[in-house]
């Protein structure tokens, strides 16, 4: 299996795509707008204008699109991902999306012959640049042990999480702690900056202690820098914590902090900030510069 379709070259997808290239795959890509993916284009990956073309030119196809809307256009649309995929091409979806959606997806894959995992990610642009991605799978194991190679192409933390779904489930327990975390990084360096405390020191001597985090140390800094620009988008999130939401609200299952974390990114998304990284999330706790 060399022969690779990749719908959704964006932040992540494009060092994904990067990776799997230098692992010797052959990448074929779709994209609305060409002029968006010319630099992958012009280190080796094969464009097509169509998602039909794309994937009759593969035996694996991994998506990672924006949203679950865009998830069920690319695979059940009018000339999508099912209707063009030969019998026995193994479909992956690294997609945050709903596990109801990954299970309806795993079941018309299955009446077709078509294996389909989901199998979300995490470790952001940093991540999927470096290939060191963490990668959750839900699905067949078979069809996990098949795509295992494409996996250790872009990540070193590849787990089998179960049947269709657990991989989205396993995703969204992830951006869960992930909320909470983020939002208690932000607390304590708006504390310090308000207690006339350099944040970068607090940064520096708590990093290695009970307190410290992948957040506190990716982001930490980025946020004492003010440099807002995305490695993951704010409308991003915001959709990873609805999912999760809806998902515990159907199990009677109350998040506060998630709830409230939600909201400051919302707020945040109103005021313009949706297309900014989630270190944005500072200002919401900082007053306004005089």
């Amino acid at each position: 299996m060399k022969k690779i379709g990749f719908i959704g070259v964006g932040i992540m997808g494009r060092s994904m795509v990067r990776n799997l290239m230098k692992h010797g795959y052959e990448l074929h890509i779709y994209a609305r707008h060409p002029q968006k993916v010319a630099d992958v284009v012009a280190e080796g990956a094969h464009f097509h204008d169509t998602i039909t073309s794309c994937v009759k030119a593969s035996e694996a196809v991994i998506t990672m699109v924006g949203y679950p809307s865009d998830v069920e256009e690319v695979y059940l649309g009018e000339n999508g991902i099912f209707s063009a995929a030969a019998n026995g091409t193994l479909l992956i979806d690294m997609t945050t999306s709903s596990p109801r959606l990954a299970k309806m997806l795993y079941a018309h894959g299955k009446a077709r012959s078509l294996a389909v995992l989901d199998a979300p990610v995490t470790g952001g642009d940093s991540g999927a640049k470096a290939g060191t991605l963490t990668i959750l799978v839900g699905g067949e194991k078979a069809a996990y042990e098949q795509a295992y190679p494409l996996f250790q192409a872009m990540g070193t933390h590849i787990y089998y999480c179960g049947e269709a779904g657990r991989g989205q489930h396993m995703k969204l327990a992830n951006q869960i702690m992930i909320a909470g975390t983020l939002s208690g990084v932000s607390e304590a360096i708006a504390y310090a900056k308000q207690q006339g405390m350099d944040p970068s020191m607090v940064i520096s001597y708590l990093k290695d202690g009970a307190a410290g985090s992948r957040q506190l140390e990716l982001l930490g800094p980025k946020m004492v820098a003010e440099d807002y620009a995305p490695g993951f988008f704010i409308k991003h999130f915001i959709k990873d914590m609805r999912l999760a939401l809806e998902e515990s609200q159907k199990e009677h299952l109350r998040l506060q902090i998630l709830e409230a974390v939600l909201s400051h990114f919302e707020e945040l998304a109103q005021e313009g900030y949706d297309e900014m990284g989630t270190q944005q999330l500072i200002t919401f706790y900082l007053p306004p510069k005089k």
